[in-house]
């Protein structure tokens, strides 16, 4: 049971994080659904910069996590000097990060016809001159984030709660049928807990996971009333008579003969000891 608790515990864990890249998600799925109306934004300044107002920008594409492209349905031309313009206003106004890589991409060759990095507040950012017209041609134009923390994808997070998911449940299922087929096996009995063994006292047995053993009607008799006095001892007396007072004549060494016979079929479990205390009894010993 205990153990059954631990596992309810982790699945509850699980549950948590889950809920909590949940919200992971929905942050990068808001970041990602503004990014592509920026660049959109930026994709029809581009066009009308160039007196294009029928030709369409195509839909906005996330690559990769943090990183986005546009298109355009027609070939175009542009200053780059316009378009680092038009993105930095267009990511202003709605609040974007300011660390970024821009490249400008031919369609034909996927060689990069123009492209620039923007780091505010550091030495690094690098805007190449761009009072250059590009030639008329088709182009993409792609935007990579730079230390996006909060865009890291969760994919992977998913996947291994989704595995660990399915482990703990493969375990409860196995525990479910095997405690299922044990009710099944031995219906409504009861038993005892003896070290590793299960004891059914009405059936004579001890069950030690696959392994059935099976007890005498005196060796029953006798575990019993060793399971209901355990690490007490247990006069000779008092063995012999619940145990052969309505069975006919008692032999002076039967109760040693059945003794030796239990531990013989408890020593699997080096934690079960039956001891003998000399000119008293017997103690059933359980050592945890």
């Amino acid at each position: 049971m205990r153990r059954r608790y631990y596992l309810y515990g982790v699945l509850v864990l699980l549950f948590v994080i889950a809920l909590f890249y949940k919200k992971t998600d929905n942050k990068q799925e808001q970041f990602s659904e503004k990014v592509k109306v920026a660049l959109r934004v930026v994709g029809n300044q581009l066009l009308l910069a160039q007196q294009d107002s029928t030709s369409l920008v195509l839909p906005v594409i996330e690559l990769e996590t943090s990183i986005y492209q546009i298109a355009f349905e027609n070939e175009l031309t542009f200053n780059p000097a316009s378009l680092v313009t038009f993105i930095d206003d267009s990511f202003q106004q709605l609040k974007l990060p300011e660390n970024y890589r821009t490249a400008v991409i031919r369609c034909v060759d996927k060689e990069v016809a123009y492209s620039y990095e923007m780091n505010v507040g550091k030495e690094i950012t690098l805007i190449p001159c761009g009072g250059r017209l590009l030639p008329r041609g088709c182009y993409n134009i792609s935007i990579r984030f730079i230390n996006l923390k909060h865009a890291q994808s969760n994919t992977n997070i998913y996947w291994y709660l989704f595995l660990f998911l399915m482990v703990f449940v493969c375990i409860e299922v196995y525990l479910y049928f095997k405690n299922s087929s044990e009710v099944q096996m031995y219906g409504n009995d009861k038993f005892s807990a003896l070290g590793s063994f299960r004891f059914y006292p009405e059936q004579n047995k001890l069950i030690k996971e696959a392994l059935e053993i099976s007890l005498s009607k005196k060796e029953g008799e006798l575990l019993a009333i060793f399971v209901t006095n355990q690490n007490k001892v247990v006069k000779r007396d008092e063995l012999t008579k619940k145990v052969w007072e309505d069975h006919g004549v008692i032999v002076g060494r039967s109760l040693d003969t059945y003794i030796s016979k239990l531990r013989k079929k408890l020593e699997s479990d080096a934690s079960i000891k039956i001891t003998n205390v000399h000119g008293i009894g017997y103690k059933l010993e359980i050592i945890k």
